[in-house]
């Protein structure tokens, strides 16, 4: 096995995403203080996505779906919980008599304000792979070792990119102003699936790097790379699989402020030790960029986009890793948490070896 990257095994199990199989619990970012003129709801719900799900309770209610605050989206297809608000007054009593046959309230509680998006810590995800055979055990447990250690790219999922997975593509036209768009909720839709897009290749490239940097020296990356000489001093050594480079913005982990990485040497060890993670570019207004060699690289998918643009985790840590064999069913149960904003298939692309053609 390849320690620094485990793509080169590739690991055939089968995962169908449903109920049974796939399970997903959103953390909060904070207490409900149990009082307050806004009603918290625990949701399970299943087979159904979160605006499916909001859609059903506004109309049994007869309130407007944007009454109801929510945290994050979650999957179709799998059995979620998570948390929505609304109003107390005229609500509270109507929701005991609520029954449908894909979504049961699990408790409710006061709080003083309205769930935002972006209010929760993460998710703890329950997975069951079937026809999981005894070397494929071994290998599973192998990747499983490394991602403990090095964690995962925080690649954008494929549900960023709408159900053909080419919304980008038009947000990509709008920049160059070759769509026009008046809805000022699609435009930003389809903007913020551009910004994915373009992030996802940068991530893409500076894993390519890392890979090269593992097998060849730095001054045949840097010819690779076309790179000014003497640019990589100084990554090939680093621990971490993913490479740090002069000119990085990192950001403390898993919340924190951004700051440019000062020294190669020191930053890699808390990059290992999980103090600290590098970030990447969701391009737009009123973002920092990174300099030196790193923004060499990140200039390529930065473009001028009409929102505002970010910073995000390029790698994130998969915590609370658990897993169970069940030989005598061949299936492999597996549960971790990951931070808000990051997705399991990226945790599943590389259990499989890379991610599938």
């Amino acid at each position: 096995m390849n320690l620094l990257y485990p793509l080169n095994i590739k690991n055939k199990f089968v995962f169908n995403p449903s109920p049974r199989d796939f399970i997903v619990d959103e953390i909060p970012l904070y207490d409900f203080t149990g009082e307050g003129e806004h009603l918290v709801l625990h949701i399970r719900k299943k087979d159904m996505t979160t605006w499916e799900m909001i859609g059903a309770i506004a109309r049994y209610l007869d309130i407007k779906q944007r009454d109801i605050g929510y945290a994050g989206l979650k999957d179709k297809n799998a059995m979620t919980m998570q948390y929505i608000s609304l109003l107390a007054k005229d609500n509270e009593e109507r929701l005991k008599d609520f029954n449908h046959e894909k979504i049961k309230i699990l408790s409710t509680q006061r709080h003083n304000n309205k769930i935002r998006v972006g209010h929760l810590k993460g998710n703890h995800f329950k997975i069951r792979f079937k026809k999981v055979l005894g070397v494929q055990k071994d290998k599973l447990d192998s990747v499983l070792k490394w991602i403990k250690i090095n964690g995962v790219p925080n690649y954008f999922g494929n549900q960023r990119f709408g159900n053909d997975g080419n919304n980008w593509e038009e947000g990509k036209a709008l920049v160059e102003g070759k769509l026009k768009m008046r809805n000022r909720k699609t435009r930003t839709f389809l903007l913020n699936a551009y910004q994915s897009y373009l992030f996802n290749y940068w991530l893409s490239k500076r894993i390519e790097l890392s890979l090269l940097l593992h097998e060849f020296s730095e001054e045949d990356a840097e010819k690779i790379f076309d790179l000014a000489e003497g640019s990589l001093k100084g990554t090939k050594e680093q621990k971490h699989f993913f490479k740090l480079l002069d000119g990085d913005l990192m950001m403390h982990y898993p919340f924190g402020r951004v700051f440019e990485l000062e020294s190669l040497a020191e930053e890699s060890k808390r990059f290992v030790e999980k103090d600290i993670a590098p970030t990447g570019l969701l391009a737009g207004k009123r973002v920092s960029r990174a300099t030196g060699i790193a923004r060499e690289i990140e200039q390529n998918y930065d473009e001028e986009i009409g929102e505002n643009g970010a910073r995000r985790y390029a790698w994130i840590a998969v915590e609370n890793i658990k897993s169970t064999y069940v030989q005598e069913k061949a299936q492999y149960e597996l549960s971790f948490y990951l931070p808000k904003g990051s997705y399991a298939t990226n945790v599943l692309d590389i259990l499989r070896g890379g991610q599938e053609e």
